[in-house]
């Protein structure tokens, strides 16, 4: 860990716990910082609430009253999740009171290089590529961020012989003020999180913090076929490499003759990559370059590639069984994710999809479904999505109940040659707890019926 003296004596308020909050509140104690600490729930059902309290920190649960800034306060660490038009923090604004995330405080503490990613899609994958890629490099991969452990925790144990793979979100990053990653990866930019950030052009000011201190001598990777990611890589003082999959990039990262290429040189054969998706693609090129910057093997880096099939959840080849391959996309909890999914085959699909009834249609949807086989819906919006199916007049489509009865509906249906793809468009909630319980149950119903 890196010494710093700029919190000694400063008076911190830490707003909401959880891990972060957690961390950053033990971490700025153990640097000599006077720490109060606010979350929202109970103390009697606060465990780590309790264990700083034992540690010596001053902590107020239950509530966030506007007291807490009565006391002089030279900054606040806020969960990420606590938006802006949170009292205290509007009332911080208005006093001019530094806000920050625990990023910020991760970065001041740092010994190692960091390799930060970010994007409305795509970062998990990308991360986790590049945290594959860099093993072996001579340089430990340390993952940290939106997966892996909280960052100020890993850039407290970190040396420099390593190098931090952070994953970011717009709400982590729009708490950052001198972050300067030495490699940013800026993905592409969708609708996102325009509740939280109020406007589409917010939330592209926040991801545009990725690389906003980065000088010459940093990197920045990004994706040339995203205008907005276009448009803030020409505001960047950083050495800019690009990537695309779909125009020659002779001076950054493109495909040609088959090839995936860096600076015109060939990289890896299409036909070896597992990773499926033409949006996985930009995925892979971003990781690649990244990787080489950071210090990869050529050799390391096809060797993930050959062997790399998906982040779990996330378009995840599960198994194969009597030459049906099936796949995982619980993680596709929306109408984008699950179209750029369909996207990846161009074999015939079984689509098993629904989930949560949020109210919307599923119209967004009908492009991608041209080339489905069969659809068989369950869950709240099973109705909803087996009308969607039969104005495009997908050739069979089956209503059940339960997913694992989907699962059974869509393999007695099946050929050999044929995708069996859970990717629901669909939230998980009115089923399952998360989208992470809702893959495992599909995987345990491929696996009884393999077994």
């Amino acid at each position: 860990m890196k010494a710093t003296d700029q919190y000694q004596g400063k008076h911190v308020l830490v707003l909401g716990l959880a891990k972060s909050g957690y961390a950053a509140a033990r971490l700025l104690h153990q640097l000599g910082a006077e720490v109060t600490v606010n979350d929202g729930k109970p103390l009697a059902e606060n465990p780590a609430a309790q264990e700083l309290i034992e540690q010596g920190l001053d902590v107020i649960c239950g509530e966030h009253p506007l007291t807490l800034l009565d006391k002089p306060i030279d900054l606040i660490v806020k969960n990420p999740g606590i938006p802006y038009s949170n009292p205290i923090l509007e009332e911080a604004v208005k006093r001019n009171i530094p806000i920050i995330t625990e990023v910020e405080l991760a970065y001041h503490i740092s010994d190692a290089d960091i390799v930060a990613i970010t994007g409305s899609n795509g970062k998990t994958t990308t991360t986790t590529l590049i945290t594959k890629m860099l093993e072996n490099s001579g340089r430990t991969p340390l993952v940290a961020g939106n997966i892996g452990v909280v960052a100020c925790e890993v850039a407290e144990q970190a040396s420099d012989d390593d190098v931090i793979v952070m994953e970011l979100s717009s709400f982590q990053l729009m708490g950052t003020d001198t972050f300067q990653p030495k490699i940013s990866v800026l993905l592409n930019i969708f609708d996102a999180h325009l509740d939280y950030h109020g406007s589409k052009q917010h939330y592209i000011d926040a991801k545009a913090r990725i690389q906003a201190n980065q000088e010459e001598s940093d990197y920045l990777v990004y994706n040339v076929d995203d205008k907005e990611v276009v448009a803030i890589a020409e505001t960047s003082s950083a050495t800019k490499i690009g990537f695309s999959t779909r125009v020659l990039h002779p001076e950054g990262l493109d495909i040609a003759e088959g090839h995936l290429r860096y600076k015109q040189t060939p990289i890896i054969a299409l036909e070896d990559v597992m990773l499926p998706g033409r949006h996985n693609l930009e995925n892979i090129l971003a990781a690649v370059g990244a990787s080489i910057l950071a210090g990869s093997s050529r050799e390391q880096i096809q060797h993930v590639l050959k062997t790399f099939g998906g982040v779990q959840h996330r378009l995840q080849f599960v198994k194969k069984h009597k030459e049906r391959a099936f796949y995982n996309d619980s993680k596709a909890t929306n109408i984008l994710a699950t179209s750029k999914a369909l996207d990846a085959f161009q074999q015939p699909v079984i689509l098993l999809a629904g989930g949560l009834d949020r109210g919307n249609s599923f119209d967004a949807l009908i492009p991608s479904l041209s080339g489905v086989k069969a659809v068989v819906a369950f869950g709240e919006t099973k109705h909803k999505i087996a009308e969607t199916a039969q104005s495009v007049d997908v050739p069979s489509i089956q209503v059940v109940d339960v997913l694992e009865a989907a699962v059974h509906a869509a393999y007695a249906q099946s050929e050999e040659g044929d995708i069996i793809l859970l990717s629901p468009a669909c939230a998980s909630w009115d089923q399952f707890r998360t989208f992470e319980e809702r893959g495992d149950a599909f995987i345990q119903a491929v696996s009884k019926i393999i077994n």
